[in-house]
């Protein structure tokens, strides 16, 4: 993109901040959704639950990207968070379109985020954006989340949602908790190891992001993975390579149950997910092996 006006939900997250500093270093215009008053020119104030955005805040962005969701992993599964899980994304989600719909002049492209837990279970069987939805709690959040842009959708924007796996950093998200275990020699599999982890570098996945907002064909859903999912068996042997650690420990399915409550479901489960529409608009990942995604986030 030339030199743009971007707005950006979420941008305090692992995943926003690291965008906004991106953006901003090629010399775009950033403006943040905050939930507060604004505090300064590059800030614009909503609030998700409400469904309110300060619509004046958006007038002139060439594109909005929507990050913002509570964390999946960040609580034990209790009915109430994850109403809180569900309730973030999709008020959330339909209060940004919402705006971008209102607009005279609309952005050209929303950018919204979504994730693998669209597809559910895989087992072994690698699937791409053709997949349907799978079943359970993260699925029917995924599906009602992505349907929730539908008013930028109707006005013409080109939307696209953005599936995203499991992001290696270090700074946060899963991989953000992995790291410290690992180096104190206490990591280990959980529970047989067999479920395959559809991983990203973070790197990558800021290119991907950009890559999306440059390409004018794509739309709909577009997987945000690597090219060559593996197993939590192999991530762990991975991590021990590249941090130099033993692995000899292991977190077995009932103690992960008793711990996580209905979240250890998604972590014990497999998720086999290819990247095939980012490829096929050329997207090329600087960090495709998982090793070298471990050690692009220790750099």
């Amino acid at each position: 993109m030339l030199r743009s006006r971007i707005a950006v939900t979420g941008s305090t997250g692992l995943i926003g901040a690291a965008l906004v500093r991106s953006l901003r270093a090629d010399g775009h215009e950033v403006v943040r959704l905050v939930r507060r008053p604004a505090r300064s020119g590059d800030e614009v104030e909503w609030d998700p639950k409400r469904s309110r955005v300060d619509v004046a805040g958006l007038v002139g962005c060439d594109a909005v990207v929507h990050l913002a969701g509570a964390g999946v992993g960040d609580h034990r599964w209790t009915e109430a968070y994850k109403r809180e899980i569900r309730d973030s994304r999709v008020l959330g989600t339909a209060a940004i379109a919402e705006a971008v719909a209102s607009l005279d002049t609309p952005p050209k492209v929303l950018l919204s985020g979504s994730a693998i837990g669209f597809y559910g279970d895989t087992g072994d069987r690698a699937v791409d954006e053709s997949a349907p939805p799978g079943d359970g709690f993260l699925p029917s959040v995924c599906v009602e989340w992505e349907e929730a842009t539908a008013a930028a959708e109707e006005a013409g924007v080109r939307t696209v949602h953005a599936r995203t796996g499991l992001v290696v950093a270090r700074e946060g998200g899963a991989w953000g908790r992995l790291f410290p275990l690992f180096r104190a020699g206490l990591g280990g599999r959980l529970g047989n190891g067999r479920q395959y982890w559809s991983f990203i570098a973070l790197h990558d996945h800021i290119a991907a992001l950009r890559h999306i907002l440059d390409t004018p064909e794509l739309s709909g859903a577009v997987n945000l993975t690597g090219p060559d999912p593996v197993t939590n068996g192999e991530v762990t042997a991975a991590m021990g390579r590249v941090l130099r650690r033993p692995t000899v420990f292991t977190a077995p399915a009932p103690a992960l149950r008793i711990a996580l409550g209905d979240f250890a479901e998604d972590v014990l489960g497999s998720q086999r997910v290819l990247p095939g529409r980012l490829l096929d608009a050329g997207f090329s990942f600087a960090f495709p092996g998982i090793d070298a995604a471990i050690r692009a986030a220790l750099r």
